[in-house]
């Protein structure tokens, strides 16, 4: 997608809600273009957009790069915040990609002011939802998890955490919250959220602590979007090799 029409509300993306879907053909594009410049072999369906919103296009994307694309299933990541019918159709496609839930709280009012246009499902119900996947498919549920300094970083979330997904086929994702002009959320430190991975880790939560890439640019989780859509769009002809000229006739 262009775009979000979820709105979680420490995200840029989805300020200026959807613009448009992208189809099929254009998501497979960006992995062949990719290609032109290094291997692919992982591709992750999040970033921008909830790929449930646009469910028949990404599903025939991932049903092309598992095939033909000579990507492996468990390498293709369907990301999304809940939507139920994610549930009915990931599990009917030939290429079954590996699942990612945005969790981000364990209290359901918490997650709905976080995420005010995601479908209304209780976290435990979606843990559950996730586990039945994660069993079929033999590959683990991704949970991701923007940390937020003094929001969802505190010991209860963590109680919550641990009560979850303890003995569950997970993988918690951490990924320290990104700096965005004109919002008032705050990153914990590195320290702090090293100590949280770890405190999981010690109680049986497989824990991943990430960096997010592109921050450079301001292109990391949460950064993304646009800053002009009326932009002119502007041509660049290169040069053409003369044709040889034509034999003579004889």
């Amino acid at each position: 997608q262009l775009g979000c029409a979820v709105g979680c509300v420490f995200c840029m993306t989805g300020r200026a809600g959807l613009l448009r879907q992208l189809g099929s053909s254009e998501i497979v594009a960006q992995v062949v273009l990719a290609r032109t410049l290094r291997p692919v072999k992982k591709v992750v369906f999040m970033g921008m957009g909830e790929p449930a919103h646009n469910l028949a296009n990404v599903m025939e994307a991932i049903e092309f790069l598992g095939t033909a694309g000579n990507i492996g299933h468990k390498n293709l990541v369907f990301s999304t915040v809940g939507d139920p019918r994610v549930f009915e159709r990931l599990p009917m496609g030939e290429v079954k990609p590996a699942l990612a839930l945005s969790l981000h709280s364990t209290r359901a009012e918490l997650r709905a002011q976080l995420m005010p246009r995601a479908p209304r499902i209780d976290p435990a119900d979606l843990v559950e939802a996730g586990e039945r996947y994660a069993r079929a498919t033999h590959y683990p549920v991704q949970y991701q998890w923007t940390l937020l300094e003094g929001i969802n970083d505190n010991e209860a979330e963590l109680d919550g955490i641990v009560k979850l997904l303890r003995g569950k086929y997970a993988v918690m994702n951490m990924i320290p919250y990104n700096t965005i002009d004109g919002l008032d959320f705050k990153r914990p430190s590195w320290e702090r959220a090293a100590a949280i991975a770890r405190s999981l880790h010690r109680r049986g939560i497989l824990t991943k602590l990430r960096h997010s890439a592109g921050q450079d640019v301001d292109g990391g989780c949460g950064q993304l979007r646009a800053r002009a859509t009326e932009a002119p769009i502007t041509l660049v002809r290169r040069p053409t090799t003369p044709l040889p000229p034509s034999p003579t006739p004889r």
